[in-house]
């Protein structure tokens, strides 16, 4: 069930350990809100792109006519860290503030 790997993403983005990178949590933030996002435009039936694209899935709820509410359309600053766990040399370490702003949007 899509929500329920929505939430599982979440809670590991939450598991802050020594040896596991910020940018790992961060992947498993914006993974939380993209499963989230997906999840609802399955239930309303609207056809979607596989990307990790959140500005893209986030305007398709709103052109199904879902209002999507400002603190969710902050998910679109989550995109970044769908390729800076996957490939090392993608970007700047996250730093703990950024952390903590990626596990807030994505609970939101």
């Amino acid at each position: 069930m899509i929500p329920a790997r929505a939430r599982s993403n979440l809670v590991r983005a939450k598991q802050q350990a020594a040896g596991v990178y910020l940018e790992d949590l961060c992947f498993d933030a914006q993974q939380a809100a993209e499963k989230a996002v997906t999840a609802l435009l399955i239930a309303r039936g609207v056809e979607f792109p596989y990307v990790h694209d959140l500005v893209r899935l986030l305007s398709l709820l709103g052109n199904a006519g879902l209002p999507v509410p400002a603190p969710v359309w902050r998910a679109k600053e989550l995109t970044r860290y769908a390729t800076t766990a996957r490939y090392p040399d993608a970007g700047v370490p996250v730093s703990g503030a950024q952390y903590s702003d990626a596990v807030e949007i994505a609970e939101a």
